[in-house]
């Protein structure tokens, strides 16, 4: 009797083990990955910090004037069946396209509120998808670039299908965005593609995920980046570590500009320098002294003009 209640006890003991490691799992897929749709897709929902405050007055007016502007509603089915949102905003029909990507939770007109009239102001025309569990979007899951990068190549099809074979496109992300364009050269692109910018990306999904939870407790850092590859797949059907930005730009054919901020508290600058070192011929990374996480545009707007300007200028050229 006594052995039949032991194995009962070790039974009972270990299935709540298996419980709540799987309740821990499920809790950081939520945290990680998933994506409610909540006010986060309001593009006023700005998460200001000590570096961006003083500037809070000029990066609504950005976005309320990037709301003024007039674009035509785009979709494409993305490679695993979900609908796909994205603006498009032309300058001069024939013109090069700059396909920009926003960043983990972020909406395209307030990531790229500054970004994004810099580009049409250059005369290119502008592409700006909702990445998916964004916005119209469809899905509920955040892959940090695993399946957003095949996305990104999907809309480069769309783009080639629509507007012809000798289209001339530059893929632009920032954050996550910067890291999904970056990984999409993994695959070959097409030779549209002339060649890719990317603000603030960070080099490694487990890496940024790790780094982070670190940061806010360190004992859940030494856990994360396990417990995040499984959560991934048991409940996100996706493997984190499958591919990286430094992959994507170890394999690019074609030249890569990276922005960094060098006071950036959530991707630290070193990620883009693991990315440029992948590839140094083709990468050419310049930093913001003084800018934090995708505000070197607003920190030095003349240099960051200047130096986008310069790039997508010999690209197309």
């Amino acid at each position: 009797m006594k052995k039949k209640t032991k194995i009962i006890l070790t039974s009972v003991a270990a299935t709540s083990v298996a419980s709540g490691l799987l309740a821990g799992l499920y809790a950081t897929y939520r945290i990680a990955f998933h994506s409610p749709k909540g006010n986060q897709n309001d593009d006023f929902e700005y998460r200001f910090t000590d570096q961006t405050r003083p500037m809070s007055y000029k990066i609504f007016r950005m976005i309320g004037e990037m709301h003024a502007k007039e674009y035509e509603k785009v979709s494409i089915t993305s490679f695993d069946g979900l609908k796909l949102i994205g603006r498009y905003y032309e300058v001069t029909p024939g013109a090069p396209l700059c396909i920009c990507v926003h960043g983990y939770r972020g909406t395209p007109a307030r990531d790229f509120s500054g970004g994004a009239p810099m580009l049409m102001e250059m005369g290119y025309n502008v592409l700006m998808p909702e990445q998916r569990g964004t916005g119209e979007s469809e899905g509920h899951t955040i892959t940090f670039g695993i399946r957003e990068s095949k996305d990104v190549r999907s809309w480069v099809d769309y783009a080639v299908r629509r507007f012809g074979s000798d289209t001339k496109i530059c893929l632009v992300g920032i954050s996550m965005g910067g890291t999904s364009v970056l990984m999409s050269a993994a695959e070959e692109l097409p030779a549209n593609v002339k060649g890719i910018a990317a603000d603030c990306p960070f080099d490694s999904p487990v890496r940024i995920i790790r780094d982070v939870a670190k940061k806010n407790a360190p004992l859940v850092g030494l856990l994360a980046g396990p417990a995040a590859r499984m959560a991934a797949i048991l409940f996100g059907h996706f493997r984190l570590g499958k591919l990286t930005a430094a992959d994507g730009a170890a394999a690019s054919k074609v030249p890569i500009l990276l922005i960094h901020g060098e006071q950036d508290r959530f991707v630290p600058e070193f990620m883009s320098r693991r990315i440029a070192e992948a590839n140094p011929e083709m990468v050419t990374r310049v930093t913001f002294p003084g800018a934090g996480h995708g505000i070197s545009y607003l920190v030095d707007e003349d240099r960051y003009r200047k130096i986008t300007g310069d790039f997508l200028k010999k690209i197309f050229a």
